[in-house]
């Protein structure tokens, strides 16, 4: 067995096979080897004496600390902490958005149970309630993290329009509300309540909150107008269309057009904000900010499923003309955003954030 070894260890020697054990010099070592004659040179290495040997045991220890403390070391340990403290943060996006819209959902079959009577124009009451819900959101994500940005002004300057459109025509008529018990009293908050929420955000993005509103994405329309007016492009073309196809179950000029254009311009509102979606570079969508487009994009779907068993209530003179049109402007609507509907899904399935690539088609976002 040779003498060299990792521990640097240097014995007692043989000089050639005619030496009977003559001791060469200690060279440093902690035993001795010897050599009997005649049997090849075969040599015997005395144990190492007790606590081992301390100039290797540093040596040791001072390599095992270089590779401990090295860069490559210490980058594998950082990317590990990274990669824990997104799935950390991840999970925990997860469950607030489980238990944000399991709340919903208990407020829902509360509210079914409790205040209405089981008719199926519950449906009208139920998306009111989710684009309320939609626009509470946005308010717990303007104030709470005190932030404008991915927020279309326009979009909400128009929804504006609308609820307050559709209040003028419901309280003082009945003719588009509910039949079911909840379109007494409880259709009108909804709508009220939806409106003082959009107002509110809107508020946070042109007042407190302005610095971080981030306007060179916000651009839709803003052609041959001032900047911020890009809207117009919207609400006038709905406005016009509202005054020349309207239904007349309020039997009120000014009513029944109020709420028809409330109607369509509804069908446009979220145009603005996919299309600021589609103008920022990074493509990442804040998870608050796609619940609350989600929100509204789930109610115009349970308005849908309302007029396509009712549009026929609408019609005039014999013709289901009318009753066309607006289950047309609904079905835009969905079409606009059946990217973002796939795009959410895949997001809270994979417990990822929302990010949508960039087209420069409107229609996909």
């Amino acid at each position: 067995m040779s003498s060299q070894g990792p521990y640097g260890r240097h014995g007692y020697s043989s000089q050639g096979p005619d030496s009977y054990g003559g001791a060469a010099p200690n060279s440093g070592g902690g035993g001795a080897a010897y050599s009997a004659p005649g049997y090849g040179g075969a040599s015997y290495s005395a144990p190492a004496p007790m606590g081992g040997y301390p100039q290797a045991q540093a040596q040791y220890a001072q390599q095992g600390s270089s590779m401990s403390s090295g860069p490559g070391y210490q980058s594998d340990k950082g990317e590990d902490k990274s990669k824990i403290g997104k799935k950390s943060n991840a999970l925990q996006s997860v469950n607030q958005s489980v238990i944000m819209w399991a709340a919903f959902l208990g407020c829902s079959m509360m509210v079914y149970f409790i205040l209405s009577s089981g008719d199926f124009s519950f449906i009208l009451t139920y998306g009111s309630l989710s684009r309320m819900f939609g626009f509470g959101i946005l308010n717990v994500k303007t104030f709470k993290t005190q932030r404008a940005s991915g927020i279309s002004i326009k979009s909400l300057q128009l929804y504006c329009i609308v609820f307050v459109c559709r209040l003028s025509s419901i309280i003082r008529h009945e003719g588009y509300l509910p039949y079911d018990k909840s379109g007494d009293w409880l259709y009108h908050v909804l709508e009220f309540m939806a409106l003082a929420f959009t107002a509110s955000a809107l508020y946070g993005c042109l007042g407190p909150f302005k610095k971080s509103y981030q306007a060179e994405f916000d651009t839709f329309g803003e052609i041959h107008v001032p900047p911020g007016f890009g809207a117009v492009y919207l609400a006038v073309p709905c406005l016009i269309l509202a005054i020349l196809i309207h239904p007349g179950l309020n039997s009120d000029f000014m009513s029944d057009v109020a709420w028809t254009f409330a109607m369509y311009l509804e069908s446009m509102a979220l145009v603005p904000q996919l299309f600021m979606f589609q103008r920022q570079t990074s493509g990442v969508v804040e998870l608050l900010t796609a619940h609350f487009v989600f929100a509204l994009g789930f109610g115009r779907v349970l308005e849908f499923v309302f007029w396509a068993y009712s549009y026929h209530e609408l019609s005039s003179g014999g013709s289901n003309f009318i009753g066309y049109i607006a289950l047309f402007a609904q079905f835009t609507q969905l079409v606009l955003m059946l990217d973002f509907f796939w795009y959410y899904y895949q997001a809270v399935k994979n417990a990822t954030p929302l990010v949508l690539p960039s087209h420069a088609g409107l229609g996909v976002v």
